[in-house]
């Protein structure tokens, strides 16, 4: 059985995401909030790499490509989630998500799953944001490419 690239990709992605974390985990870093910024290059790599591949594959059509990129970026996004909802309750549960970063969608004292909600929805808006500026990155290179062939 052959894992779609954007699954694998997608995964590269939850791996990259979760070392980072574990990272700053370890370092004593996680509750600093503007460190999750970073996690948008994972989605980038990710998503970059899906559409790598499917332009290399002859695959032009902008909307295919706009669904291939987002699909990657999304599955990095939930993986990632899961895996921290995971990590959360082996650490503790409510008692560890309050080390870690206070800026939250909700605010208050959020549970594991307040949390993990709101990273989820900050997840589709970085998922949406990079497959919009890949979008445009790629096709621009394909246009300009297009026209120097001419």
């Amino acid at each position: 059985m052959k894992i779609s690239k954007e699954f694998f990709n997608g995964f590269l992605i939850f791996i990259g995401i979760g070392l980072f974390f574990l990272l700053m985990e370890f370092s004593g870093l996680a509750n600093l909030y503007y460190l999750r910024f970073f996690n948008i290059l994972f989605v980038f790599f990710g998503a970059d790499r899906t559409l790598k591949s499917n332009f290399a594959e002859g695959k032009l059509v902008l909307s295919e490509n706009t669904v291939s990129a987002l699909f990657t970026s999304l599955i990095g996004v939930f993986l990632s989630i899961i895996g921290l909802i995971a990590y959360s309750y082996m650490q503790g549960g409510d008692a560890y998500v309050q080390t870690l970063s206070k800026t939250l969608l909700f605010g208050g004292n959020p549970s594991i799953m307040t949390y993990s909600i709101s990273l989820l929805f900050e997840g589709f808006v970085s998922a949406v944001m990079v497959t919009f500026i890949l979008m445009l990155r790629w096709d621009s290179r394909y246009v300009s490419d297009k026209h120097q062939n001419l």
